[in-house]
C-alpha cells in the first residue's frame, strides 16, 4: 500500500490529488484514469471543505491493488465531522436543478464511476474506500 499523512489538510487539496494520482498503483488507462481521478477530486475536496469546522485537520491518503493488481483501491481517512456520504439518498436528476437539493452530487457522481464506494466509521475517523477495476482476469 501506497500512503501518505496529510497535516494540515487546509489548501493542500491539489497536493493530495496528484500524491494519488501518481501512485505506482494507477492504471495507464486513459478512462479509467478519468474516471478516478474525478473521484478522487470530489471526495478529498469534500473533505478538504467540510470535514473540519475550522477547515484545520488532517487526512490519511492511499491507494493499493488488490486481487493481484485487478482492482484499485483508494482510501481517504480523517477525523473530521462524524459523516456518512453514503446515506444521503441519490439525487434526483429528473428535476430541474432549481427543484433539486442542494449538495449530494459529489457522491453520487464517485458512486456512477468507481465499482464500489464504501464508508465506515471507526476509533473517530471517517473512511471512505472507493474501488476500480482496473485490468481484465
Amino acid at each position: 500500500m501506497i500512503k501518505k499523512h496529510f497535516n494540515p489538510i487546509q489548501q493542500k487539496s491539489g497536493e493530495i490529488i496528484e500524491f494519488l494520482m501518481s501512485s505506482p498503483d494507477m492504471p495507464k488507462d486513459d478512462n479509467l484514469l478519468f474516471k478516478i481521478r474525478l473521484s478522487i477530486e470530489e471526495a478529498v475536496e469534500n473533505i478538504v471543505n467540510y470535514a473540519y469546522n475550522d477547515g484545520v485537520g488532517w487526512m490519511e491518503v492511499g491507494t493499493d491493488l488488490e486481487n493481484t493488481g485487478l482492482i484499485l483501491s483508494v482510501t481517504l481517512k480523517d477525523a473530521g465531522i462524524h459523516f456518512k456520504p453514503l446515506a444521503k439518498p441519490d439525487p434526483d436528476l429528473s428535476l430541474p436543478v432549481e427543484q433539486r437539493e442542494i449538495g449530494g452530487l459529489g457522491i453520487y457522481l464517485c458512486k456512477k464511476l468507481m465499482d464500489d464506494v464504501i464508508y465506515h466509521y471507526e476509533d473517530g475517523c471517517n473512511i471512505l474506500t472507493m474501488k476500480k477495476k482496473i485490468a481484465q482476469e
